[in-house]
């Protein structure tokens, strides 16, 4: 390899004879740099030696790299080398660094492409399509929800991975409502956030659940965390009184017609959750019974049969109201069920003025505080109206029906609404 001090110029003319694959020029002035030609490139490489091995590299074409920059990678290769190590290799390695970073960054893009089809609002929105599929009716309010409070007030979020919301996030969005005077939509948009969450959490180890939820990698529940106003859940709860229950049977005793009919049944059979109440089907009833299906605080689980004797007059009420179709509450014939929103308008209508502050969950409020007024135990009024009736015992081991015990509250009932006739006779002549 012939050693001359490199010039731009020299390296220009420089060529690689015709006779020779290649040749050689040395730089003279920075040791292990040279120029190599070929009949088609000319390029500069290194040349050093490491433990007596000769080490040769190229650093890149002469088009592309100045002589001065070459220069001082000829130098850097010579330091390397100097400290006793092989540049090649870590040539080498840094070719499979910068490999495994693109692929980590790849990974990395591909992986918040998923996410991005995995997004909170598509996993609340799965959720309600999870619930109607159940046949809750709670679908249709959780979707206005999560569609006004999520989807519309915090869009960011709503488009985010499902996986990364936060307590702080969810906590966030029910301050905004609590802020704006609306507690009770808050608690509710934590619990249905809650709810569906733990059903995608539940997915890995309960097969019951929809495998498509397993995809959204929910691991933790994040609204778990935050804390629900419970002043705001206990509003509205103000239950009728004994005299206003008295009033509203008088108003609806002698009431005709299918909206009479109704409303006494829902009163005489214990004033059940209306939403419940109103879904009877015909193949649910016997001369003696009726059997709603309770599916309230049962995520992911099946409905709970609920069994209600009938007394006398609200069998005589369900002969007036049965539509004869498979929905016995129903305007068309048993095709379709009465909704909840119409029967509750019907009792508001009748009541009009005359109960201040009425509405259809102080009904069902009103009867349990008059049975128990009345001595009826809790544990009866819980089988009655279907709620408290949880742990082992009363899930897999209490296999009583508790017919006797219903029928005899419903019969407290009905007396102590019945006994005040003139009275109530005489307050709808008033309000009249």
């Amino acid at each position: 390899m012939q050693r001359i001090r490199l010039t731009p110029g020299r390296i220009q003319s420089f060529s690689c004879p015709a006779d020779k694959q290649q040749a050689f020029l040395r730089d003279a002035e920075q040791p292990g740099l040279g120029v190599r030609a070929t009949a088609g490139a000319k390029v500069f490489i290194f040349q050093g030696k490491l433990a007596g091995q000769v080490i040769r590299m190229t650093i890149g074409d002469v088009s592309t790299w100045t002589l001065q920059d070459a220069r001082a990678r000829a130098r850097e290769l010579k330091s390397t080398i100097d400290q006793g190590r092989d540049p090649r290799i870590i040539k080498l390695e840094a070719q499979a660094a910068d490999a495994a970073k693109r692929e980590s960054a790849k990974r990395e893009r591909q992986a918040l492409v998923e996410a991005q089809k995995y997004t909170l609002e598509k996993l609340l929105t799965a959720y309600c399509d999870y619930l109607e599929k159940k046949k809750r009716s709670s679908h249709k309010d959780a979707r206005s929800i999560f569609r006004l409070h999520v989807f519309e007030a915090w869009p960011q979020q709503a488009q985010a991975p499902a996986v990364d919301l936060t307590p702080e996030q969810v906590a966030d969005m029910m301050r905004r409502l609590l802020d704006a005077g609306k507690g009770r939509t808050a608690n509710k948009l934590r619990s249905y956030i809650r709810a569906a969450f733990q059903v995608a959490k539940d997915s890995r180890f309960d097969a019951r659940i929809p495998v498509a939820f397993k995809a959204f990698g929910v691991s933790i529940n994040p609204a778990a965390e935050t804390v629900p106003d419970g002043t705001k859940n206990r509003s509205g709860k103000n239950p009728l009184n004994h005299d206003d229950l008295i009033i509203y049977w008088g108003l609806i005793k002698d009431e005709p017609g299918l909206r009479g009919a109704l409303l006494r049944l829902h009163l005489l059979t214990g004033g059940q959750r209306i939403a419940q109440f109103v879904r009877l089907r015909s193949p649910d009833t016997t001369a003696d019974t009726i059997t709603i299906f309770d599916n309230k605080g049962r995520p992911g689980q099946g409905a709970r049969p609920h069994l209600l004797p009938l007394i006398p007059e609200a069998k005589k009420a369900l002969d007036e109201a049965a539509s004869g179709g498979e929905y016995v509450l129903s305007t068309d014939g048993g095709k379709t069920h009465l909704s909840a929103s119409t029967l509750t308008k019907w009792a508001q209508e009748i009541v009009g003025e005359t109960i201040s502050g009425f509405t259809g969950k102080r009904i069902r409020s009103g009867v349990e505080t008059l049975l128990a007024k009345h001595r009826v135990g809790k544990d009866v009024r819980g089988r009655l109206q279907s709620h408290g009736i949880t742990g082992v015992q009363d899930v897999h081991y209490d296999g009583h029906d508790y017919l006797p015990e219903k029928r005899k509250a419903l019969m407290i009932l009905y007396r102590a609404l019945d006994q005040k006739k003139a009275k109530v006779m005489q307050l709808r002549s008033n309000a009249a």
